[in-house]
């Protein structure tokens, strides 16, 4: 489990890397939201500027063109770490942006291995094409685990491949042009995440003595 701790409430909670950096690099990442605050944009037209941006970077993936499209994945995902920031400093409500961004965020994936699946395809590279097979389908059971846990009131961000590493792993690979090391990388640590949060959730269940058995 990728995490670091802080302290609430004389208590260590875990905290994901992506909200680690996020608190890290607060003054830096608000002094951006400021500026684009500044030119009149609106935290949604940032998350639709990254969405648009995924979705470019999976037609290029779709063609074999790597590095270009692991640039505007990464340039994307810069995007997609200000909105929440925009929303805040014009004290907007935030709840439906949160909403938003989650889905623009499967769309965004789903989108990157569509376009990732059909250049292997293209390639008669059977393979790699089930690797994307199982690194998507492995991060929609990441999310899905989360989001169906929070449901019944057992919330869970544990595991080693949230959104946030998946991302870097996706975005270093396509830099590097080896996306076949980090489709793979992806797959069988999504999967592994996604049983992570599976015994999470059991283990919250069991202490609210909602399971009757061992």
């Amino acid at each position: 489990m990728v995490t670091c701790c802080v302290t609430q409430s004389s208590e260590k909670k875990p905290l994901v890397l992506s909200d680690y950096l996020r608190v890290r690099f607060k003054k830096i990442i608000d002094a951006i939201a400021a500026f684009l605050n500044s030119l009149g944009l609106m935290p949604n037209t940032i998350t639709l500027l990254g969405l648009a941006g995924n979705f470019g970077a999976a037609v290029l993936l779709a063609f074999g063109y790597f590095l270009p499209a692991g640039l505007l994945v990464l340039f994307s995902g810069a995007l997609d770490g200000l909105d929440g920031s925009m929303a805040r400093l014009r004290k907007l409500p935030v709840e439906f942006g949160a909403f938003a961004d989650s889905v623009t965020d499967r769309y965004s994936e789903l989108a990157l291995f569509g376009g990732l699946f059909y250049y292997y395809l293209r390639q008669d590279d059977w393979l790699t094409a089930v690797g994307v097979y199982l690194a998507v389908s492995g991060s929609v059971l990441v999310s899905y685990i989360r989001a169906r846990g929070g449901a019944v009131g057992m919330d869970t961000k544990v595991g080693i491949a949230s959104r946030f590493e998946r991302y870097i792993i996706l975005v270093i690979s396509l830099l590097f042009s080896i996306p076949q090391i980090g489709i793979w990388l992806i797959a069988g640590l999504a999967h592994l995440t996604a049983l992570q949060r599976i015994f999470d959730v059991r283990r919250q269940a069991k202490e609210k003595n909602l399971i009757r058995y061992q």
